[in-house]
This record gives structure tokens, sequence and C-alpha cells, in this order.
């Protein structure tokens, strides 16, 4: 894969997707206005070089990073841009009108956001830059998690669905086009839906913190890391599937009642507590690894880059 692509914005996401980009070969420069960008893109060119001799690859299969001091050097004939700014909604037209008017014009301009749908965006913009406008939601790290939502505004062309489609999957991610826009996309509102649940069990003392995280590790979690919801379940109903599934478990979980919860800081304090007793304080760099060298493993075992 070699492609001209820029990355706007150098926190934690943006290098990642830099470090994704250039991996799969592509020419990646980096705009941020942060003091010690020289020295973050010069990790990221060292982390890409380590990694390609570690999978044997040779010069030629692997992408470059480089440094740009203007958001209009960096996407100057770049075929796609990934913005991983701040989340302004305010902002974000501005910067979307200056990153396309030094782009290609078929450029794709993707932003990272999890919170603002293309369609803010894209209201201020041109109808011929609008058009190229749409959210490209990892992850984290989406260098290792292969998901990004692909999620387009309604005046979001086909052609630029399909070039990032495309593209993020000639980086070895896995691209779903979320068909209608909606707060928190897909993933966001499942993990929203099961962090409400689990904060709701832990505050009305069914179990602990670490008791709930337990019980995910060892059921859900490991199922889902093999099979999705509604696969899960076509298992889960014998030579039925899904049909029986629901006809023998469907109305005893319709059966199960709410419970309430309450996410407010001082509600929360005890769960608070109780999660930073069992893994400390602050999430340590082991900790991290830990879970990464597992999630690597199960990549492994799916047959997926990471």
């Amino acid at each position: 894969m070699s492609s001209k692509v820029a990355v706007i914005g150098a926190g934690t996401i943006g290098r990642s997707f830099a470090y994704l980009f250039a991996r799969s070969g592509c020419s990646v420069r980096v705009f941020d206005p942060r003091e010690d960008l020289a020295e973050v893109v010069a990790d990221l060119q060292a982390a890409v070089t380590a990694d390609a001799s570690a999978r044997n690859q040779v010069a030629s299969q692997i992408g470059t990073v480089e440094e740009s001091e203007t958001v209009e050097a960096a996407v100057d004939g770049t075929s796609f841009v990934q913005e991983s700014g701040p989340e302004d909604v305010g902002a974000k037209p501005e910067l979307f009108a200056r990153i396309a008017e030094a782009a290609d014009a078929e450029a794709v301009l993707a932003t990272s956001s999890s919170t603002f749908p293309a369609s803010s965006i894209a209201e201020h913009l041109d109808a011929e830059v609008a058009a190229r406008v749409l959210v490209g939601h990892p992850f984290n790290p989406p260098h290792l998690m292969p998901l990004i939502e692909v999620v387009p505004s309604p005046v979001t062309s086909s052609a630029a669905i399909e070039a990032a489609v495309e593209f993020y999957r000639g980086c070895g991610r896995e691209p779903v086009v979320i068909r209608k826009e909606i707060r928190g996309f897909v993933g966001n509102r499942l993990q929203n839906a099961l962090m409400r649940e689990a904060i709701s069990l832990v505050q009305n003392g069914v179990v602990s913190a670490p008791e709930l995280d337990a019980v995910m590790r060892n059921s859900l979690g490991l199922r889902w890391s093999a099979v999705g919801q509604f696969e899960g379940m076509h298992f889960g109903g014998g030579e039925a599937g899904i049909r029986g599934f629901m006809d023998h478990i469907g109305p005893a979980f319709s059966a199960i009642e709410d419970l309430p919860v309450d996410v407010d800081p001082a509600a929360m304090e005890e769960v608070f507590e109780q999660v930073e007793q069992a893994y400390g304080q602050s999430p340590t760099a082991e900790a991290a690894a830990t879970r990464d060298r597992i999630q690597r493993a199960v990549l492994d075992a799916r047959g997926q880059d990471h």
C-alpha cells in the first residue's frame, strides 16, 4: 500500500493512527501544535522501523512519518486525512475548510471524533467538500484494535465511503459502515449500555467491581472475542438457532428488572474506590502491556494482522 496520508493531531489516537498508516506503507505527515512534535515523530518512525525489522519486511514495504509545521503543509497532495484533534465542534468546520483547500480534490477527510457526527462539520462546508467528510472512529488504540466505524453524513458521497473502507481495509483494519448517524455510533452505545449495567450492579451491592470484571473476563469477554452478540445467540439456540434461543430464553431475559443507577461523581465514589483498590490509583504500563499482549494473542488466534 502506497499513499500520501496526513494525520492532524498527535495525541494518543493520532499517534496510533500515524504508526498504523506508516506500518502499512503510507507516507505520513503529522501536524500538531505541541512543542515536542519532532521528538514524537522520531519515536514513531523508530517504532515503525523496529516493527518492520521484527516482521522481516523490506524497506519498500514500510512507510515514513514526517512532521509538518502547518495543517496546510501536512495535507498538501494527500489522498487521505485523519483528523484527531480536540473535540471542539466549533473549531472543526474551520479546520476542515483549511484541510480541504490544501489536500487533493478527491481526498477523503475523516475525523476520529467519537462524539460529533460528520454532519455537524459538513453543514458548514461547501457541498463538494462536505461530500468527502466522514467519521472514521476507532477503538483505542487503532493500530491494535481492528474496528473502524465509518460514519457518513447524509451528504457524504458513496465514492468517499468506498474509498475510506478500501483505505482502512488496506491498513489491516475492519471497517464497518454505520448506516445512520446516531450519538455514540454503535460500539460506544453498546459499551455505554454495559457500563451503566455494570455500575448499577456494583452500586446496588450485587457484586464488587473486581468480581464483575472476573465475570466479564471468564464468560462474555471470552465469548465475544470469538463471536458477536447475534452469532452467540444463534449458537445458544442449538439446532433452532436464534429462533430457538429467543423461544427458550427470551421471555426470561425480558423479565429481568432494571436496577437504579447514578453516574454522578458523588454516587460513583464507592465504585471509584473499589476499582482503585483492585487496580491501583492509576493504570500501570505493565498492566497495559499485559492487556495488549492478550489482545494480540486473540488477534493471532483469529488470523488478523496487528
